[in-house]
């Protein structure tokens, strides 16, 4: 067993690729540092990569170095379409892992909504360096665009983060979406409903201590490249989140208000998702 803080490898199947014969999809359970079980998915890079020296300039050069590590929003899963969509985009562009947060899916444990995430994350970082990427970039939506943010300021290691349709701060009420959160989530009713109408296991416990907001972890990041995402039709999050987010950044963040867009993987098309896998090749060096 590794003592590493972030987690270990507890099971893994490969299946294997008869017409190819590369490996196929690895499908394990990592074990975080506190002792959750976080189902994973790492897929290879699709080719292998055989560019001219000079295709790295070109926006649509993939990568055979870098990995792309998937965080997804509340209420999400490893296997659900819009993840496995998202997965299939980014892996024209380099190796991809996908995992679902605590409470969501086949994972272990209850979610915290965003705090304790930020071990499981570390724990799919691991995974995808011991896989043998030399590069990774972390893409993350609403609250997986939150623990990405998180991730990188306190533990680094990445060599790009991507944060999509990301709260700037914690506890935001102002939208009817967000409220309707904030019941699921606090009241004895809504965690029923999280566990049995979306198959979310959600923590009855407050955070103590709060953990470092969103705004507070971007300064942090630096001088990793960050790129911050969001739709001007984000139901949840208004455009001051972004907006603050990037102001916090500085000179090594990059802000898109994407037009027309709503909230997190659900509205992130493949157009948008192949522009942020271009620069996450570039960003990433």
């Amino acid at each position: 067993m590794s003592n590493r803080p972030a987690g270990h490898v507890a099971r893994s199947t490969v299946r294997p690729n008869s017409e190819t014969g590369r490996r196929g999809p690895i499908r394990t359970f990592l074990r975080t540092a506190d002792g959750i079980p976080i189902e994973s998915v790492y897929d290879p890079p699709p080719v292998v990569y055989e560019t001219p020296s000079d295709a790295a300039d070109t926006p649509s050069s993939p990568s055979r170095d870098l990995v792309f590590v998937i965080a997804h929003g509340f209420t999400g899963d490893v296997d659900r379409p819009h993840l496995r969509r998202v997965a299939d985009v980014l892996g024209g562009y380099g190796a991809v892992v996908t995992f679902s947060f605590r409470g969501h899916g086949r994972s272990g444990g209850r979610s915290t909504v965003g705090d304790k995430e930020v071990l499981d994350l570390a724990a799919a970082v691991e995974w995808a360096r011991g896989l043998g990427h030399p590069r990774v970039a972390t893409v993350g939506f609403s609250m997986g665009g939150s623990v990405v943010l998180r991730h990188a300021a306190l533990y680094g290691g990445t060599d790009a983060v991507v944060s999509v349709s990301a709260p700037a701060r914690w506890y935001y009420r102002g939208t009817a979406p967000m409220r309707r959160l904030h019941w699921l989530v606090t009241r004895p009713e809504g965690r029923l409903v999280g566990r049995y109408g979306l198959r979310t296991r959600i923590h009855h416990r407050d955070w103590d201590p709060v953990p470092l907001s969103p705004v507070q972890s971007v300064p942090r990041i630096a001088p990793t490249p960050l790129l911050i995402v969001h739709g001007d039709r984000d139901g949840y999050f208004p455009l001051d989140h972004p907006r603050m987010l990037a102001e916090a950044a500085g000179d090594h963040g990059e802000l898109w208000v994407e037009p027309g867009m709503g909230h997190a993987e659900h509205a992130a098309d493949d157009a948008l998702m192949a522009r942020i896998g271009a620069w996450a090749v570039r960003a990433a060096g």
